[in-house]
């Protein structure tokens, strides 16, 4: 199926050469570029066109229109986040807060399931720009749920795609035809051939139970999760691009796609749920054609399109979350029926001659046009709006073992000026520090929603193996207040027993090698301590914890004596079965002492006696 590819209608050269500058270095850089990709104008294709993933005739979108601005050509200054307020401007940086975290939870989690994607939070980002203006500009609810719908037009082979339904209507309310659905844009055989339940790239990156392509959360890790498919590695130039044209197969699209991942790069920053700015131009409108009906079709019941940014013009709908949209309307006064008001009127004078007094002209006083008094727009306050602190309220430091979970959670409390719990406030918990510990799935973040009483709790956490101290840091999504902070620990694996196994005598001739192994097995509590680190040392007395120089030893990669042996573990049952040991010359009873993290210590006899004469 060939893709379908529009012609971007561009504002002016201020963009035209953002984009030439943005091709040329990727170009220089050895970046994706613009060659051997389809061709707009002629419509043919080369092998770059290659089908998705998925192994379809179709592309993660069915080649659905996309947002076709560039972003400016200087780059993002990034206002700090914590402590001050955050930007509500207009800024192209800017981020919505709900959109912004599932982008970068998206790559947490990829990166713990598949590291050798090398996939970035920005590419992400920059996908989402493009396919929906990051969910309208962040127009979803606490959950990450779009507030309503967004569809792409009926892939009905009218200027576009010709894709027959493949979700009865599941996704996308078109039992008939498919239509890209959601923040990315996915169309119901990708994101899930059968409906909800059937098998695809659809993710449940929430944890709810359902893979919604409504949600941010999920369709950004859907969107990962596809970029990453047969083991590409996006750190590579190719890779990259052959993964963005997997997703929608036009030149035009990598390179606006690759513009807005260079773009963030170069900073960005989060801003308020529902204020990001709403993109205009799209691929399927040009100055020549209006949008046909299949890329605005509304929903059932509704006369709005289903995807913002319509021009206004005559006979244009305009998108209802769009501020100031409406039909077009001729400026001044008016009176019922439409018909213009009539403009003030002078009686004739009396023509000179008549016969009767001149009348000077006059004109009767005009009284001007009232208006209504305007009030400003008054806007609810979210939830997110009114948390003026996030309290610590559980413990201050946490401490577990490694390879066990913490006992106890971290958890906050989100409240007003005046201390009142907000429920149903997004708090980010982030891992912070050089350690190895993750929430489930090994993911270094997780999203919560407070409860009624205000507060989130974190996932428990799983310490890892790397022992030492790290921080658990929680802020509110959206909203500019001072992090709260859990300092945290990791301690060694321990043992508190340890024994040997079998219990023949160790003995030796001089000179020789000892027959058996020394075995042992560390517990805590007593169950086998697995992984527990320990230390073998030939000391010179039960007494006298020093290292001998004379008698039984073990011996280095080059044959020479060792009489100390260090990182050693156990293994996962707890045993531990050290080297061979071997004796010089010296005969006696020798002692070896094996200890433990957590303080477990064995001394064993070893004998090194003559053989009998004869």
């Amino acid at each position: 199926m060939a893709a379908y590819i529009g012609r971007r209608l561009r504002k002016g050269a201020a963009t035209t050469a953002v984009a030439a500058v943005v091709v040329a270095a990727l170009s220089a850089s050895g970046a994706p570029g613009a060659q051997g990709v389809t061709d707009s104008a002629s419509g043919s294709q080369t092998s770059d066109s290659a089908p998705g993933p998925d192994d379809g005739d179709h592309s993660a979108t069915g080649d659905s229109p996309y947002y076709t601005e560039l972003p400016p050509l200087k780059s993002p200054t990034v206002p700090p986040t914590i402590g001050d307020p955050i930007s509500r401007g207009g800024s192209e940086a800017g981020i919505p807060a709900t959109v912004l975290d599932a982008y970068k939870q998206a790559e947490a989690s990829m990166r713990q399931s598949q590291p050798e994607c090398n996939l970035p939070w920005e590419l992400l980002a920059a996908i989402g720009k493009v396919e929906s203006g990051h969910a309208r500009g962040g127009r979803v609810d606490g959950n990450g749920t779009t507030t309503t719908p967004i569809l792409g037009p009926v892939l009905d082979g009218n200027g576009f795609a010709n894709i027959s339904d493949t979700d009865n209507g599941a996704f996308d309310g078109d039992a008939t035809h498919d239509r890209a659905v959601g923040p990315m844009q996915f169309i119901p055989s990708t994101w899930g051939e059968g409906g909800p339940t059937g098998n695809g790239w659809g993710a449940d990156a929430n944890g709810d139970g359902k893979r919604d392509p409504n949600n941010i959360y999920d369709a950004t890790l859907a969107a990962g999760r596809y970029l990453c498919a047969g083991g590409r590695d996006l750190s590579a130039a190719d890779e990259l691009r052959a993964a963005i044209l997997s997703y929608n197969r036009s030149t035009e699209y990598v390179n606006t796609v690759l513009s807005w991942l260079e773009y963030y790069r170069k900073g960005s920053h989060e801003i308020p749920d529902g204020t990001g700015t709403l993109p205009e131009d799209r691929s399927d409108r040009t100055p020549d054609r209006t949008p046909s009906p299949a890329s605005e079709t509304p929903r059932p019941g509704s006369s709005a399109p289903d995807r913002p940014g319509t021009r206004p013009g005559a006979g244009s709908t305009q998108d209802p979350e769009r501020p100031g949209s409406g039909p077009g309307t001729s400026p001044g006064p008016s009176v019922p029926g439409g018909s213009p008001s009539p403009g003030p009127t002078t009686p004739p004078t009396k023509p000179p001659g008549s016969g009767g007094p001149t009348t000077p002209p006059t004109t009767p006083p005009t009284t001007p046009p009232t208006k209504p008094p305007t009030s400003p727009p008054t806007t609810t306050p979210t939830p997110t709006d009114t948390v003026a602190r996030l309290e610590n309220a559980g413990a201050a430091t946490i401490t577990a073992t490694a390879g066990e979970s913490f006992p106890r959670p971290v958890k906050v409390r989100a409240e007003t000026s005046a201390g009142d719990p907000v429920a149903k406030v997004r708090v980010r918990f982030t891992v912070v520090g050089d350690t190895d510990t993750a929430f489930p799935g090994g993911e270094s973040v997780a999203t919560v929603v407070t409860d009624s009483a205000g507060v989130a709790t974190a996932p428990a956490l799983l310490a890892g193996e790397k022992a030492g101290d790290f921080t658990v840091r929680a802020v509110v999504v959206g909203r500019a207040v001072a992090a709260a902070e859990v300092k945290a620990t990791v301690t060694a694996r321990q043992a508190d027993a340890l024994v040997r196994v079998g219990d023949k005598e160790l003995v030796c001739s001089p000179g020789g090698e000892f027959a058996d192994a020394v075995v042992l097995k560390a517990t805590r509590k007593g169950a086998a301590a697995g992984r527990v680190a320990a230390t073998a040392t030939l000391v010179k007395a039960a007494a006298d914890p020093a290292v001998n120089d004379k008698g039984p030893h073990f011996k280095d990669a080059d044959g020479k004596p060792v009489r100390e042996l260090t990182a050693l573990v156990t293994d996962k049952d707890g045993v531990l079965q050290l080297p061979k040991l071997h004796a010089d010359e010296t005969t006696g009873t020798f002692l070896l002492r094996v200890t433990t993290t957590g303080g477990a210590t064995l001394t064993v006899e070893l004998k090194v006696t003559a053989p009998p004469a004869t």
